[in-house]
């Protein structure tokens, strides 16, 4: 057995142990949350090296590739979550958060239970439509809006281009509106 499969059995046997240990303690609690990000961890792990879902080394593949591609990977995501469905909880928090993927919003609140709204835009700015967006979030019970930028943003990048400003007119005022209180 290699070594990612056997990080996956230890981490799955714990796993057990803290979901029966979770019923009756918060150290049991906490430990059961704490595997529960590790398992889903070990899972992104197991999946990095699958190239064939991976589109960035497949620049020749089609739009429509694409979407079939994404269409059976939602298929597959659906039906794991049909047998281990989740509670059905109101986010008491909503992000707004940068439309880069490398900005990982489970490790942005470590939390992988995704009990948050995320309004993903380029450069987190905002429009009038999420900012009603964030109002209705907050009518349904959010309690706290955390707003994120990160470096190499390609959006911030632009607004401090000239020649880009001229191509992302729009997209460069309101990152330079984001800025000002």
């Amino acid at each position: 057995m290699g070594r990612r499969w056997t990080m996956v059995v230890v981490v799955l046997v714990a796993g057990l142990l803290a979901v029966t240990a979770a019923r009756f303690t918060a150290t049991g609690r906490q430990a059961q949350f704490v595997l529960g990000g590790a398992l889903v961890d070990a899972g992104y792990g197991l999946q990095d090296g699958l190239e064939s879902y991976d589109f960035e080394h497949e620049h020749d593949i089609t739009p429509e590739q694409i979407w079939h591609e994404v269409q059976k990977q939602n298929h597959l995501a659906a039906s794991m979550r049909h047998t281990f469905p989740r509670t059905a909880r109101h986010p008491l928090v909503a992000m707004v958060v940068c439309m880069d993927a490398r900005i990982d919003t489970n490790e942005l609140v470590g939390d992988t239970r995704h009990y948050y709204y995320i309004i993903r835009t380029a450069g987190s700015v905002m429009s009038e439509r999420e900012q009603e967006m964030l109002e209705l979030a907050v009518a349904n019970g959010v309690k706290l809006v955390l707003l994120t930028t990160h470096s190499d943003c390609a959006a911030e990048k632009a607004a401090r281009s000239t020649e880009m400003r001229a191509k992302y007119p729009a997209l460069a005022v309101a990152v330079d509106q984001r800025e000002t209180p």
